[in-house]
This record gives C-alpha cells, sequence and structure tokens, in this order.
C-alpha cells in the first residue's frame, strides 16, 4: 500500500506543471471571458447608471467606466489575436499559395513567419520602452489615476503571447518540413531584405506597395502584411521612427467607437446559439413560406433579420445556412442553388444594420456611425427583396413550391409573438442610437446583456459553457480585425506623410472629370478588391485613400461608406476569397464552381442594385438626413 501511494504522488502532475499547463491550453481563453464579462458589465452599468441609477451617485462613472473598459478591451484584443495564432484563424489570401507545389507552399509559410518574428521583435522592444518611459515619467490615466504603465503592458505582454504561439505552430510545421525547405524559406527572407538596402531613393509608396503586394501573395496574413512591408520600408527609408509601431500598436486601437465591433460580434454568436434564431425562422416561414420558393424566400427574409442582430455576414451564413440549406435540399431544392441563396443573402449581414464595417468604415473615415447605420437601411433592405424576386422567378420556374397552401394570419401573429423578443434587439439597437439615447458602442454592449439574460434565463435555451464558448469564439474574431486596425494605423501613416490620397485623386482626376465615369471606375477597383482581399482588410487599407479622392467630386461620404460596402459585400460571393460560398459550400459540402454558377442570377441582381445605390444617392442619404 506505502509503494503505491508513493508511485501514484509521484505520477501527479506538480503543481507548476498545472500552471504551465494550464497557462498553455485555456490562459487566453479564460481572459477573453473574464475580460468580455468586465467590460460589458462597466458599459451596461453606466448606461443603467446614466437613466435608471441616476439617483444614485457615482462620481465621473461614464468617465472611469469607460477608460477602464477601454484598457481591459485593448488587453483582450492582443490575447484574442495570440489565440488566433494558435487556432489558425487569421484574415490572408491563400488562393495563390493554395495552387503551389506543397514544398514551396510550406517554405512561403515558414518565410512568412520568419518576416514575422522581425516585426514582433520591434513591436516587442518598443512596447517594453513605452512601459519604461510611462513608468519614469509617472503618467497616469485621466479619470483614474491609473499608472499608465499598466495599460501598455498590453502590447508587449499580447506580442509575447503571439511570438510563443507562433513558435509552437512552427514547431509542429518544421516535423514536415526537409532541410532543403528550411534553406529555401530562409533565402525568400534574404531576398525580400537585400533590395532594401538599395531602395533608399525610391519613393515611400513605391517600397510600401510593391512589399504589401509580395507579401500578401505569400500568404502572410493581412494583418502583419501591413506591419510588416510598413517596417520594410521604415528599413530602406527612414520614412517614420520605429519607435512609432509599438505606439500605434496601443493607441490605434485606444478607441471606444471601436468597442462596438467585439459587442456585436458576441452579441451575434449568442443569440445564434440559442433559439432565437429559430423563432425568427418560424416568423418569416409564416410570411413567405407559402409561396413559390417558399424556403429560399425564408432564407433571404431571415437573413434580413438575423442581419439586424449579427452584423457579420459569414456568421449569418452560418447561423441560418446550418438550419436551411439541409431543409431546402430535403424540399426537392438544387443543392448548389440553395447553398448559393444561403452565400448571398449573408451578404446582407454587413449592410443591414448594425454592420461591422460600417463601424470601421466610420472609425478609420471619420464618418458618424449612427448615419452609416441609417443610411444602409434601405440598401440593405432593396437588396434583401430583390434577392427574393430573383429566387421567386428561379423557384417557379423550376417547381419549388412553399410547403403550405396560404398564407394563415393567425400563424403569423403566434410567430410574431414567438419572436418578440428576437425582433426588440434591432429596436433596442438602433432605437437606442437615433433616439440619442447610447453610443453605437453602448448599444452593442446592452445587446450583448440583453441576448445573455433571454437565453440564459427567459427562453433558458442556452447554458454557461455555451456563453463561455461564444464568448471565446467572439474573442477570436474581433481580435482579428482589431489587430489588423491597428497594424493598418502604421500602415497609414506612411501613406498620409507621403499624401498617396492626393496622388490617386489627380491620377483618377486625370483620366476623366465626368464624376459618373469615376464612380464607375471606383465600383470596377472595388469590386476587383474584393474578390481577393476581406471586407474589413479592404476597408481598413483604402478608405484614407479613396475617400479623400470621392470628396473631391462631391461624393457624400456617408453615401461613398454605402458604396464601398455594397461592393465589398458583393466580393463575399466572388472567388477567389468569396468568404461566404466558402462558408455555405463547407455546409452543403459542394465544391465552390458548381455553386457559382447556381449563383450568378442572384450575384447579377446584387450588382444592379449597386449601380442604383452609386447613381441615386438619396436611397443612402434619405434617412441620414433625417437625424
Amino acid at each position: 500500500m506505502l509503494t503505491e501511494q508513493v508511485v501514484s504522488n509521484i505520477n501527479k502532475p506538480s503543481i507548476l506543471k498545472r500552471i504551465i499547463r494550464f497557462l498553455d491550453e485555456k490562459f487566453e481563453e479564460y481572459a477573453i471571458v473574464i475580460g468580455f464579462v468586465i467590460f460589458t458589465l462597466l458599459i451596461n452599468m453606466q448606461v443603467l447608471n446614466r437613466y435608471v441609477l441616476s439617483f444614485v451617485e457615482i462620481a465621473n462613472i461614464t468617465t472611469w467606466t469607460e477608460e477602464v473598459a477601454r484598457y481591459i478591451f485593448i488587453f483582450i484584443a492582443y490575447f484574442g489575436a495570440a489565440l488566433a495564432i494558435k487556432k489558425n484563424e487569421n484574415i490572408r489570401v491563400d488562393a495563390l499559395i493554395n495552387k503551389v507545389p506543397k514544398p514551396i507552399s510550406r517554405s512561403l509559410d515558414l518565410a512568412s513567419v520568419l518576416l514575422t518574428y522581425i516585426l514582433f521583435f520591434i513591436l516587442l522592444k518598443g512596447g517594453l520602452e513605452n512601459c519604461m518611459q510611462q513608468f519614469v515619467r509617472g503618467q497616469v490615466s485621466p479619470a483614474l489615476g491609473l499608472p499608465m504603465y499598466i495599460p501598455y503592458f498590453a502590447v508587449p505582454l499580447g506580442i509575447l503571447l503571439m511570438a510563443i504561439r507562433t513558435t509552437q505552430n512552427v514547431k509542429v510545421d518544421l516535423k514536415v518540413m526537409n532541410k532543403k525547405e528550411i534553406v529555401i524559406a530562409f533565402l525568400m527572407v534574404a531576398a525580400l531584405g537585400v533590395p532594401l538596402l538599395f531602395l533608399t531613393q525610391v519613393k515611400v509608396a513605391i517600397v510600401l506597395f510593391l512589399y504589401f503586394a509580395l507579401l500578401i501573395i505569400m500568404g502572410m496574413p493581412i494583418a502583419f502584411a501591413l506591419g510588416a512591408s510598413t517596417l520594410a520600408t521604415t528599413i530602406a527609408t527612414n520614412a517614420i521612427p520605429l519607435s512609432y509601431f509599438s505606439q500605434s500598436a496601443f493607441t490605434g486601437i485606444d478607441s471606444f467607437p471601436i468597442m462596438a465591433i467585439p459587442f456585436f460580434v458576441a452579441a451575434g454568436i449568442i443569440m445564434g446559439a440559442g433559439s432565437l434564431l429559430k423563432r425568427l425562422l418560424d416568423l418569416a416561414n409564416q410570411l413567405v413560406g407559402s409561396l413559390p420558393g417558399g424556403l429560399a424566400l425564408v432564407t433571404i427574409i431571415t437573413c434580413m433579420f438575423f442581419a439586424a442582430i449579427s452584423g457579420s455576414g459569414p456568421a449569418t451564413v452560418a447561423a441560418v445556412g446550418t438550419m436551411m440549406i439541409p431543409a431546402m435540399v430535403k424540399q426537392g431544392y438544387n443543392p448548389a442553388f440553395a447553398t448559393g441563396c444561403v452565400a448571398a443573402a449573408g451578404s446582407i449581414g454587413v449592410i443591414i444594420p448594425p454592420s461591422n464595417p460600417f463601424v470601421i468604415y466610420g472609425v478609420v473615415g471619420e464618418q458618424s456611425v449612427g448615419k452609416l447605420f441609417m443610411a444602409g437601411i434601405v440598401p440593405g433592405v432593396l437588396i434583401g427583396l430583390t434577392l427574393c424576386a430573383v429566387a421567386f422567378v428561379i423557384s417557379k420556374k423550376n417547381g419549388w413550391s412553399g410547403d403550405r397552401d396560404k398564407i394563415e394570419i393567425k400563424g403569423i401573429l403566434k410567430a410574431t409573438w414567438d419572436a418578440k423578443l428576437a425582433l426588440m434587439i434591432p429596436i433596442i439597437i438602433l432605437g437606442g442610437i437615433y433616439g440619442g439615447y447610447m453610443t453605437p458602442t453602448e448599444a452593442a454592449a446592452v445587446s450583448v446583456a440583453y441576448g445573455l439574460i433571454i437565453g440564459l434565463w427567459v427562453y433558458r435555451d442556452i447554458k454557461f459553457k455555451d456563453v463561455y464558448t461564444s464568448l471565446v469564439s467572439a474573442g477570436v474574431t474581433q481580435s482579428i480585425i482589431i489587430i489588423l486596425i491597428a497594424m493598418a494605423t502604421i500602415f497609414g501613416r506612411l501613406i498620409t506623410i507621403e499624401r498617396v490620397a492626393d496622388a490617386v485623386a489627380v491620377f483618377v482626376l486625370s483620366i476623366s472629370s465626368s464624376k459618373i465615369i469615376i464612380l464607375l471606375l471606383i465600383n470596377l477597383f472595388l469590386l476587383f478588391v474584393g474578390t481577393v482581399i476581406e471586407c474589413l482588410a479592404a476597408i481598413v487599407i483604402l478608405t484614407p485613400i479613396l475617400l479623400p479622392v470621392m470628396m473631391k467630386i462631391g461624393v457624400d461620404p456617408i453615401h461613398f461608406g454605402v458604396i464601398m460596402v455594397v461592393n465589398l459585400a458583393i466580393g463575399f460571393i466572388t472567388p477567389p476569397v468569396g468568404v461566404n460560398l466558402f462558408v455555405a459550400s463547407g455546409i452543403s459540402k459542394l465544391r465552390i464552381e458548381e455553386v457559382s454558377v447556381k449563383i450568378l442570377p442572384l450575384l447579377i441582381s446584387m450588382i444592379v442594385l449597386l449601380g442604383l445605390i452609386t447613381f441615386i444617392p438619396e436611397i443612402s442619404t434619405w434617412l441620414p438626413s433625417l437625424m
């Protein structure tokens, strides 16, 4: 017995090993969930204090809650980015790298990682220096008097975690690589680095965009490609000090409006996990399920409903498609058409408010997010109705009938009553914003709290473990976007210094002075960009360049925001990027080529609507003008 006990104690993992295992397996997840809960409570607390608890004297609650929430958000963004690296979830253009032989692909991946390490080193070194400077100067935050080296520590700590997770992935990759592939990767890095010695007299903008294009082609995640190309340009031209990198990695995302993104992402994921989506489906089915192509129409209408919750195209496709694609196939619809229908309708998710692309455009372009949300309503509804009309015609031609004979008012009323709590969400968000009661970020935080209350305690169809999973997923998704913004801030600094927007404006106006021609060219350009670059990345990169051009020819910046988002929404269903196509095809297990043929009529209808939205500004500007 004594011997067995001794052996048992030896085999038990030590406390240190348990701690290391926890840090390796769960640290980022726990940090994300705890952070989400805290800053959701803080923002809801300031809203409650303003309207419900105003009789309670809590000094400067709006100031300190916002300040603490922002700083926690920055930590969570970097922790989420480390987790995204661990899970191999990053936004990148991999259409080209997927077509090259595997050995070359592996070498390109390793070369991208080696370049990323250089960027990490600069950010880590600069981040630690910033913390030390804040410590020596004794700087404190305005509201709480918090030492500023604490929030600034988010950058070096986050970058260190990202480097560790990258190294863990590299160790796995190296096991399947031979020495030749590894040598080729180092030669690729040298081939990119040596020319920097001879580009000192070349224009900054040329070096910047040349390296950015090369890194994108290599398959480097877009966020890191933005940072690495700016670093390469800085090494060659000394255009900006290296200390600017780590400084911008903090200040570029220290923004209360940007915090709306994680809240909207979390709200969509949480509500998609419960029965709210099913109730919306039942309502849509009662409204249009009896018509020819009833299930296709139900799919599109439900995507419109869910768009007013999630603010994301792929999230809408995943949530609705999982339920509707099998149902449509079972009822006799062509599987490729069913898949294409969900993919196209999911694009509305970034047009009807709340919309993450509108939030990013508003922040980058310094425009009102509330007005952008308002501007997206009519275009989003028009696109949805047009998709319904096309689906109706196709379904009638193919004999895909509804699931019952007629519309029943009693059924509609019952379904509406059952879905009332789901229908309240866009009312809370949009009513709060346009009524002047809440900012977009506050409205987004309230929607998360609302979704949790409904799911956990009213419908009781989600468990706390579902909340944990949802918040982790939201943390990863939002961090990819936030780090993209941070790196784009650094990239944008060179664009501003070099007056790239002015040069583009001169070039465009030299082609034609006609506003119609310029808008056509811009649309063609954005449609092309949407096929190769993810929507959010394109907005972050192109808004500082194209918006000044549009303003020079008299296009309202809110109207241009809608033009840009609709163009890039079409990119969700156009290969090679076509995120919605990939998500929907993953559900139906069909090849992209099969779906692309059947989606063509829906795609054409969206392009026609894009033309109307572009050349009839009132479609976008009418509602914002009423604010």
